[in-house]
């Protein structure tokens, strides 16, 4: 029995940090402050904090504006694409509204053809990532760095110095390595807190333009959870991979926990994807140390993708994973074909259980989903 289900209080703060970013991104435009819009952890956002920027996470995860995207794209496209482009074309997203530019990257087809579109609305700059972890695929990308860099320097004239940057990288390793010991406390047995609000803070963070505040912040969250202490009866522990998560699809993860489930961890983007790892401070040239941090990072747009496989090895390892939920994206061509591989690594070589759900943004699947995921938990 869960005696104290909405403790500590600051978890409201994270939960409602999206809805007042809204209103610190316009105060930010009125002191003449960059503002960025990214879709992606592939944006390093070392380059940023190096000109005093600020980066705002774009609308795209509500079908709210999907119906005028496909006046424009196709169907059966991926609802994340979908999303990103109706906020952008219906200029319903703050954030959108107030970027002087928006990022984007080539992690699939889809979206690289929408930036075509996107463009119409705003100015894009379109990163290219090379499709395979290699020597030959960090140095590309060490040059796709160098030419964002060069990029920010056009549009806001200024300029940023290797120094500047290397002030970005600890300022971000800081953030990273808070936000890590905040998701590590989910590694008790059983969990403090439940992984709807550890979710929803690491979603709130996204929004928070205070990036050097962020490991103070994350302190006191970690000293009030701590000092109330766990109050919970011990579940079955899932671990969710998959299409980032948010919005939209936070339905996913209240059939867990609804049902009997908790989730301990999150490996996808919108856990610890990109944040388990650091920017290596000791390697001299600050574009190959970027390079190779955000080439690391395990995505499925990778071919292939042995970095997913061994985060995920680790995560089941610390977390003491009973069971494993892959969400994927409906028509997200990459992580629903990786998605056999994850089922063979996850049932034959960590002998665990696994689940995939396939999802999109709308709220017709939940009686589905709910089905599903009971009967899942049930036979944990």
């Amino acid at each position: 029995m869960e005696v104290k289900k909405n403790l500590p209080e600051i978890f409201e703060d994270f939960a409602e940090a999206r809805q007042a970013a809204f209103l610190n991104v316009k105060k930010i435009k009125d002191q003449d402050k960059p503002v960025i819009g990214v879709f992606c952890t592939f944006f390093p956002q070392e380059l940023a904090v190096a000109m005093n920027a600020a980066v705002v996470s774009l609308c795209a995860t509500s079908d709210e504006t999907i119906a005028a995207a496909e006046q424009d794209l196709p169907k059966n496209l991926c609802p994340l694409i979908k999303s990103s482009y109706g906020f952008g074309k219906t200029d319903k997203c703050p954030f959108f509204y107030f970027s002087d530019l928006v990022v984007g990257e080539t992690t699939c087809d889809g979206k690289k053809k929408m930036y075509e579109y996107l463009e119409e609305f705003k100015p894009v700059h379109v990163m290219e990532l090379p499709n395979r972890v290699s020597e030959d695929g960090i140095k590309s990308f060490r040059k796709e760095i160098i030419r964002m860099k060069e990029k920010l320097e056009e549009v806001f004239y200024i300029e940023i110095t290797e120094e500047d940057i290397r002030r970005g990288i600890r300022v971000k390793n800081a953030e990273r390595t808070a936000i890590k010991q905040l998701y590590s406390i989910m590694k008790e047995d059983p969990v403090p807190i439940s992984g709807l609000d550890l979710l929803n803070t690491l979603v709130g963070i996204t929004f928070n333009f205070d990036r050097e505040g962020i490991p103070a912040q994350m302190e006191e969250l970690i000293n009030k959870i701590k000092s109330e202490g766990s109050t919970r009866e011990k579940r079955p522990r899932i671990l969710v991979t998959g299409c980032p998560m948010g919005g939209a699809t936070l339905k996913v993860v209240k059939a867990i926990e609804e049902n009997g489930g908790i989730v301990v961890a999150y490996e996808n983007c919108t856990g610890a994807k990109a944040i388990e790892e650091n920017v290596d401070e000791a390697i001299e040239d600050v574009y190959e140390a970027l390079s190779r941090k955000y080439m690391n990072i395990g995505c499925a747009c990778m071919s292939p993708n042995e970095n997913r496989i061994k985060l995920l090895d680790q995560m089941i390892d610390e977390y003491k994973v009973d069971a494993v939920v892959d969400m994927e994206l409906q028509a997200c061509q990459p992580y629903t074909v990786e998605s056999m591989k994850i089922k063979r690594f996850v049932n034959e070589e960590k002998k665990i259980p696994y689940i995939s759900i396939e999802t999109d943004y709308s709220q017709a699947d939940i009686a589905q989903i709910t089905t599903r995921i009971a009967a899942f938990i049930e036979m944990l």
